[in-house]
């Protein structure tokens, strides 16, 4: 038996027989020279490509609609959303008649290109969207191209299904309950394959680099998706014990789910909150589903990356009520816009800027646009008429970005006053602690935050100076780094001691062998992907508050994150009824 450790992207336990599923998002691509008499056949061919996807598009859509659910749906309807995109059509149309080459070929570059460009900025939710662009240009491809090729929608038996990547849509294609497992070369925990995983309850291990060299097809593959682990070919022995972990994970996950209603409180009396992350308003019913208490983030840069399209104070204020209205009075907190910099952001030309990840973007971006600024906060204002809304600022670096965020906020509440816009006057404006300067202040910014919620993916890279998105250096990330520990009960005292709450919006707040940690450091809320929230609450409650300070006081005296990791282990090792 050989076992392999990757990023468990999506919990649960699946074993079976694996199904490799390698393919060249652009095999069968034919590169030759045109003529300028042949560009108006090119663009005809372009035509009928377009409508031939966009009607497979459609289909697929109604499919996810009425089988699956909103938020596999509203994948489908991003992507369709591209494919009728003008915008979308006219760059591939204009690259066409600049460089005469066909068709596919064009499409094939252009796509290349902008995967590229999203694939180097630092947000990772940006980085994943380059697949939303390698998904929608090889339906583009194949409409060109006679060739059928291998299809997951076939599948015609149970199966793990190893590849190096996969777009949403073929994983939205395949027959639902076929696909046991997932093992990828590629992929993170805010990839769409990773959503999609966890809201089919599919275990999925991603990141695992080269998983498709080591699997041969019919290979026997058990997935541990809470651990991280892929073992292949495991003995009877072993295979019995990923057969018992699998019938107890589901029995637990069921119990958990039938008591959703159930707060996420210890043995011994202390009561959290366990929020949901969402991207898109259809979110909300999936977050509902888990037993969210409350959106710990939106995040709004969805309404602004629309080629070619600006996000209007109505848009943004019709998307934001949608998420207020069916969350029925638990409270939801959006956050600003988090663009500029290196991410792509179709209202502006790139900054050309050499060290993006330190530069123009979230609440900097804002600065330098106050009226593109002012129409979100109108926006947001004025939804808050209609439900509990907070307001979340990132990437504050000190108390001067945050002073200068307030009084934005206060001009834009004159504005509503002014028009007779209603909106809630006692509205929460909260800080994200993702820059160690923030954290190291965090005494100061308390005094004029109503809340604090530490973006961890940041606030980690920043601290230990290690890209998250580089291979070379990404081990250096570690969230048990006694750095990072000593800034998150750094930044909890100093919330407490001005009487404000510490939420997590972090993936370190969805990490199921994090919460006894975060519990004991004293943090308030946790807001993660609301397909985890039944393991997290259900860690909670099996567990007490004063055995997790002990954890804490333990780790924070650790000298290594290695060593702090080791006594996490030991202490989910000592408790196993604390772990789903």
């Amino acid at each position: 038996m050989k076992k392999l450790t990757g990023i468990a992207a999506s919990p649960g336990i699946a074993y079976g027989k694996a199904f490799l599923y390698v393919e060249d998002s652009f095999a069968g691509i034919t590169r030759y020279s045109i003529r300028e008499d042949q560009i108006e056949g090119e663009l005809r061919r372009l035509e009928e490509a377009s409508a031939r996807a966009a009607a497979e598009m459609r289909e697929l859509y109604e499919r996810a609609r009425s089988e699956m659910g909103q938020e596999q749906a509203a994948i489908v309807s991003a992507h369709l959303m591209m494919l009728e995109d003008e915008e979308y059509l006219e760059q591939i149309r204009n690259r066409l008649r600049a460089n005469l080459e066909n068709i596919e070929w064009v499409i094939r570059d252009h796509s290349l290109e902008m995967a590229r460009l999203l694939s180097g900025a630092a947000d990772p939710y940006l980085r994943e969207r380059s697949a939303d662009i390698t998904d929608v240009s090889r339906r583009l491809i194949q409409a060109l191209l006679p060739v059928k090729r291998l299809a997951l929608s076939d599948l015609e038996e149970d199966v793990i299904l190893v590849a190096h990547d996969l777009l949403p849509s073929e994983l939205l294609s395949a027959p639902q309950g076929r696909i046991k497992g997932i093992v990828m070369d590629a992929g993170s925990r805010t990839s769409h394959t990773a959503i999609l995983a966890q809201s089919f309850g599919i275990p999925a291990v991603l990141g695992l680099s080269s998983v498709t060299k080591e699997i041969a097809p019919g290979d026997t593959v058990a997935v541990d998706g809470i651990a991280g682990e892929v073992a292949l070919n495991p003995a009877e022995r072993t295979l019995s014990r990923y057969r018992a972990a699998s019938s107890r994970y589901q029995k637990n996950l069921e119990g958990l789910l039938s008591s959703r209603e159930l707060p996420a409180e210890t043995k011994d009396g202390y009561r959290v909150r366990l929020e949901a992350n969402i991207e898109a308003p259809e979110e909300a019913a999936q977050a509902l589903r888990f037993g969210a208490e409350g959106i710990g983030l939106y995040r709004s840069e969805f309404l602004f990356l629309r080629p070619g399209e600006s996000a209007e104070e109505e848009t943004q204020y019709r998307a934001y009520s949608q998420v207020i209205e069916m969350m029925a009075g638990r409270p939801v907190t959006i956050r600003t816009i988090d663009l500029g910099g290196d991410k792509v952001n179709p209202l502006l030309r790139d900054s050309g800027e050499k060290n993006p990840l330190l530069g123009w973007r979230a609440i900097r971006f804002c600065f330098s646009h106050p009226e593109l600024f002012k129409t979100q906060l109108r926006a947001i204002l004025r939804a808050s008429a209609n439900g509990k809304v907070n307001i979340m600022f990132p990437m504050i670096s000190g108390v001067e970005d945050l002073e200068k965020a307030l009084a934005l906020l206060e001009e834009a509440k004159g504005e509503c006053r002014k028009r007779r816009q209603s909106f809630d006057e006692r509205i929460e404006a909260g800080t994200m602690i993702e820059v160690p300067s923030a954290a190291l202040t965090a005494d100061i910014l308390a005094k004029k935050s109503a809340f604090f919620s530490i973006g961890t993916n940041d606030l980690i890279q920043y601290t230990v100076a290690a890209d998250r998105g580089n291979e070379r250096v990404n081990y250096l990330a570690q969230p048990s780094h006694p750095a990072v520990l000593r800034l998150l009960k750094m930044i909890i005292q100093a919330a407490h001691a001005r009487g404000i709450r510490a939420a997590m919006c972090g993936e370190l707040a969805g990490d199921i062998k994090a919460a006894p940690l975060l519990l004991g450091l004293g943090l308030d809320e946790f807001s993660m992907n609301a397909a985890l929230i039944p393991q997290i609450k259900g860690v909670i409650r099996e567990t007490t508050l004063s055995a997790c300070k002990d954890l804490a006081e333990r780790a924070l005296a650790c000298e290594t994150g290695r060593e702090a990791t080791a006594l996490v282990n030991a202490w989910f090792a000592a408790n196993p009824s604390g772990a789903v």
